[in-house]
């Protein structure tokens, strides 16, 4: 659990890790270029943390006020990996940042996958 800033000392607030995941997640998929978000971090196995969040495709480390993310994406075929890593970063900090105060001071993307798009028939 993350305690965030409470401005008027009315008590605590805390936040999971999984809720900030949850963030993270949902911010990702509203890129344009995102099909989903993929299960896996290949550099980071063995990690704790990376099996806790494994299946949402999203790490989140933090310590105190500042977060760290890592997302694993399959993008759509045919999109600009860079532009759409990109997209991600920025979607991803400002909804945690916005959503709960804290400074996002990293955000990595790993496209593990492409999807291509299903023939209409």
């Amino acid at each position: 659990m993350t305690e965030l800033k409470s401005e008027g000392g009315g008590g605590v607030v805390r936040v999971s890790d999984d809720v900030l995941a949850v963030i993270a997640g949902t911010a990702a998929l509203e890129s344009e270029g995102v099909a989903g978000l993929a299960g896996h971090f290949s550099s980071e196995v063995g990690s704790r943390a990376v099996r806790k969040h494994m299946a949402k495709g999203v790490l989140v480390k933090v310590n105190g006020q500042r977060v760290k993310m890592a997302l694993a994406i399959t993008a759509k075929m045919g999109v600009k990996l860079h532009e759409v890593s990109k997209d991600v970063q920025q979607r991803v900090k400002t909804a945690v940042e916005t959503m709960t105060g804290l400074d996002v001071i990293e955000v990595n993307v790993s496209v593990s996958a492409v999807a291509a798009e299903a023939k209409k028939a």
